[in-house]
């Protein structure tokens, strides 16, 4: 069985060698010639709006999937009209617009911070009344690890921000696109005092079957995710219930097939929904060692339509990415039950390169393994000491 994977990325790979041992065979689709997948799976190098290689790409597949939720939605319904598409291209469609997923989370009764739709830079003074500050305005498209957000906290950063904004008419044009439900390119968020970030990932097999891994605790920097604490630390029952009932009022209203990942700020006790992944994340790479069964065979069980595993965690785990440059590898294996993952990707400023996995029996054996990481992991942008220090995780 050959399944088609959109996108070539560290994650298509992690999905490729957890499908081999399932008798699974891949072929992925990417416009870079340098995707790190070329190494394990054969891999078509084309543009995803290319006719003619989607049509190449889909012959004798079993089926498609996606790595990364930017792929065009007008690609995944072409090719759903030749072969089976999991997760469905409706996720996508509802992932790939902020405000769209928003108002998707509202229709289904899954709290989010107040927001409203800005145009453009004569319509963010209005939103801004609305809303209030401190706020955090975002690209309605595209835009991850950080990019494509300003934080408003006076007015300003609000001018400031106009200033760099296209004005309301030229960005309306720009919003309309191909895809019709597109109605603003930016969309203004009130920006909550929020206890922590966490992030759930939840599967939904062909059949209907769900499974929930258990709440991740997430941190980040510079708007890129540093350090994940599975499962996350002082975890009320009620909380991880609030996150699996979000998920499958999600999966229920697309008929979701694979893994989703959600992504909350926990405030005041109650979860609020920030934004949603129709995919594997990377907020659950721990799961490879430190789960019964890892996010990537399970998304791949789900979408084959095979049992899927137990999502109970092994004991304590961390996940720590590696952004711009790697540490010495044998500094890093030299502490007990550390897991080295490398991308294959060529170094570059703010660009994720590989990922580490500590697993402990408990919190104090993994916080004690974490202190003994080397020197990379203990520099200012990394964090990892203030989170040693003050995280909720290491007092526990």
């Amino acid at each position: 069985m050959t399944i088609g994977i959109l996108g070539g990325g560290q994650l298509g790979y992690m999905l490729a060698l957890a499908g081999y041992p399932l008798g699974l065979h891949f072929r992925f689709l990417d416009p870079s010639p340098e995707a790190p997948v070329g190494r394990i799976a054969t891999r078509i190098t084309a543009q995803f709006t290319d006719r003619s290689a989607l049509k190449k790409f889909a012959a004798g597949l079993e089926l498609v999937t996606y790595e990364f939720e930017n792929v065009p939605v007008e690609t995944a319904r072409f090719l759903a009209e030749r072969v089976p598409v999991l997760p469905p291209p409706a996720a996508l469609e509802a992932a790939q617009d902020r405000l769209n997923e928003k108002r998707l989370f509202q229709k289904l009764g899954i709290a989010t911070t107040e927001f409203a739709a800005v145009a453009g830079r004569e319509a963010l003074d209005g939103a801004v009344q609305q809303i209030g500050l401190p706020a955090i305005l975002k690209t309605c498209r595209m835009g991850y690890d950080g990019k494509g957000q300003w934080i408003l906290r006076n007015a300003e950063d609000v001018s400031k921000a106009e200033r760099e904004l296209p004005a309301t008419d030229a960005a309306a044009r720009k919003g309309k696109g191909t895809d019709r439900t597109v109605q603003a390119p930016f969309v203004l968020e009130r920006l909550v005092p929020f206890a922590r970030e966490l992030s759930v990932l939840a599967v939904r097999g062909r059949t209907g079957e769900t499974a929930v891994y258990p709440l991740v605790e997430n941190h980040h920097r510079a708007g890129i995710l540093r350090l994940s604490l599975a499962p996350a630390p002082q975890l009320e029952a009620a909380i991880q219930q609030a996150a699996e009932d979000a998920a499958r009022r999600v999966f229920d209203a697309l008929q979701y097939v694979g893994v989703l990942a959600i992504e909350f700020f926990e405030h005041e006790g109650r979860l609020l929904a920030n934004e949603m992944a129709p995919r594997v994340h990377n907020s659950g790479h721990w799961t490879i060692e430190g789960a019964v069964t890892s996010q990537f065979e399970n998304h791949l069980r789900a979408v084959v339509g095979l049992p899927l595993g137990s999502t109970h965690a092994i004991g304590c785990s961390a996940m720590l990415n590696l952004i711009g440059e790697v540490p010495d590898s044998a500094e890093v294996l030299a502490v007990r039950n550390a897991h080295l993952h490398l991308y294959g990707k060529s170094a570059r400023a703010g660009r994720k390169l590989g990922h580490v996995t500590l697993r402990a029996s408990s919190p104090e054996q993994l916080a004690s393994r974490l202190a003994e990481l080397p020197g990379y992991f203990h520099r200012p942008e990394f964090g990892l000491d203030t989170v040693l220090r003050h995280s909720a995780f290491a007092r526990r």
